[in-house]
């Protein structure tokens, strides 16, 4: 049987010592695969080149023979190899670069502005390269991206009033039939409509497990999940049926607040998240919702029990359809629910996932009282 991230032990997390990495085959059976969910698990280096990887890695694979596997990236790099120019194994998965990041603040800073190749070009970047990075990690061109965000600001322009010739050309349309047909494509209302539209920012979030999307209101956070969770479609799906709003591209003040909380977590300084939260579910899922987030920071119950102190005893297997169908990973903490037995089941993030939250939450926890 394949071995994968969830069989690992406890201790199978980023940095682990090299003591204690998966056994070989396994690994190499990862790397092969080019298995993301072994990223942060284990590094793999190559004697013939003096390179050193991610298991996820793109590259060519290596003859096993000349593989070398270290728990740490500053291990490979002691012992003498370099970071890999494709995967970039020094950086945290899913960490944006710092020439996107460079693009990402200067749209902030003005989303009215149109980048063209040619300005790509002058910046010493390769617009091929741009437009395949937001692909990947925005599912659609850089072009499209500045697109959203510059419609986006329209809407917001609309909703406070302006007129809509100034939102149009406030904001790089060439015509007022251009701005109208942009509008009905995101939110299938006219411009004058538009005016009452609900927006839904959407964005990415670096973390220690990998990225994450985000979706928030100008009010709350509606979405937040692994990238790689095998849901995430159905989920936005889900969402835009329960949210009767115009999807757009970018973070909003809601997610920017978000984004530093989660920082706080990962880094084990905040317990308790203060921004708000739109969870729109049925009203069995809002039950077993809002019981999640009763769960203490660093504690664990049953699917049992959730289920009774909902109300619902025998309705376990309904309340662990409910935690699935969860679409705020970490802040509607279902991490947090585990198995009668003790077991770690059930998390559409992997299990890998779920080991690496509670164990960060258990160190978060101070040191019992010592008793004199």
């Amino acid at each position: 049987m394949t071995q994968t991230a969830l069989d690992l032990p406890v201790a199978a997390f980023p940095g682990r010592r090299s003591a204690e990495l998966p056994p070989r085959d396994a690994m190499m059976r990862a790397m092969l695969e080019r298995d993301a969910s072994f990223d942060g698990v284990f590094f793999a280096a190559v004697r013939t080149t003096g390179i050193f990887c991610r298991p996820s890695c793109p590259a060519r694979k290596p003859k096993p023979e000349n593989v070398e596997f270290f728990g740490a990236a500053r291990e490979a790099l002691s012992s003498g190899y370099r970071p890999c120019q494709r995967c970039h194994p020094m950086e945290p998965a899913g960490i944006t670069p710092d020439p996107i990041r460079r693009l990402l603040d200067d749209l902030e800073a003005d989303p009215g502005r149109r980048l063209r190749d040619a300005d790509l070009r002058q910046r010493g970047l390769d617009p091929g390269w741009v437009r395949r990075w937001f692909k990947k990690h925005h599912g659609m061109t850089f072009h499209a991206y500045q697109r959203g965000r510059r419609l986006a600001k329209a809407i917001h322009q609309l909703a406070d009033g302006a007129p809509v010739v100034h939102a149009a050309f406030d904001n790089g349309y060439d015509s007022l039939s251009g701005f109208q047909e942009a509008l009905r494509a995101v939110t299938g209302r006219s411009a004058t409509a538009s005016r009452d539209a609900q927006l839904v920012h959407v964005s990415r979030v670096a973390t220690p497990l990998g990225p994450m999307l985000l979706a928030t209101t100008d009010d709350a956070v509606c979405l937040l999940e692994f990238t790689d969770r095998p849901m995430l479609q159905t989920q936005l799906e889900r969402l835009a049926k329960r949210v009767d709003g115009a999807f757009v591209p970018g973070p909003n003040d809601v997610g920017r607040a978000l984004e530093r909380e989660l920082g706080a977590y990962f880094r084990g300084e905040l317990r308790t998240f203060g921004t708000p939260l739109l969870t729109l579910g049925t009203d069995f899922q809002e039950r077993v919702w809002q019981e999640l987030r009763t769960v203490p920071y660093g504690a664990t119950r049953s699917y049992g029990e959730q289920a009774r102190r909902i109300g619902a005893p025998k309705a376990v297997r309904a309340v662990a359809r409910a935690n699935g169908d969860n679409r705020l990973a970490i802040l509607v903490p279902c991490h947090r629910v585990i198995g009668s037995d003790g077991k770690l089941v059930g998390y559409g993030g992997g299990l890998w996932r779920k080991r690496y939250l509670l164990e960060l939450e258990r160190r978060g926890l101070p040191a019992p009282a010592t008793v004199c």
